[in-house]
């Protein structure tokens, strides 16, 4: 009788040690969260509005930073379009890319027929790789490919 007391204890004592460990996880993805947007606010916006104001003649650099549907999505991410100007008119083609954060902070991006490029860690706000990158796919859009 003694040993299923103590069973049923040390089952109640696991319980609880899980539900401890599933609310602290929950409240670290809130903290990522923020993380992760403040990280694409600092670094990937911040970026992309000094280079659209650079490359104003030449190229054009278009933000999407509105939310999702998912206003609190457990990994945020934002686009931007990068596209030659001729003329009067826009350049039809262009290529939408997506800054990505995983869950690991890692951060990368990609576009369709391209393969992720890793830019850095949420832990990094530097934005050495991230403008170095954007500097690449900028060359490319002036230069058509």
């Amino acid at each position: 009788m003694m040993s299923k007391f103590k069973e049923a204890l040390e089952r109640g004592k696991e319980a609880r040690e899980q539900e401890r460990k599933v609310r602290n996880e929950q409240a670290e993805g809130v903290d990522f969260g923020a993380q992760a947007r403040a990280w694409l606010n600092d670094v990937v916006v911040a970026s992309l509005e000094a280079a659209k104001a650079e490359v104003a003649g030449e190229v054009t650099v278009e933000m999407d930073t509105a939310p999702r549907r998912q206003t609190k999505a457990s990994t945020p991410s934002i686009r931007f379009k990068v596209y030659r100007k001729r003329g009067m008119e826009k350049e039809a083609v262009g290529r939408t890319f997506t800054v990505n954060v995983q869950l690991s902070g890692q951060v990368s991006v990609s576009s369709p027929g391209m393969v992720a490029r890793e830019v850095g860690n949420i832990g990094d706000r530097t934005d050495e790789r991230f403008s170095t990158l954007l500097a690449e796919l900028i060359e490319d859009a002036a230069k058509g490919t």
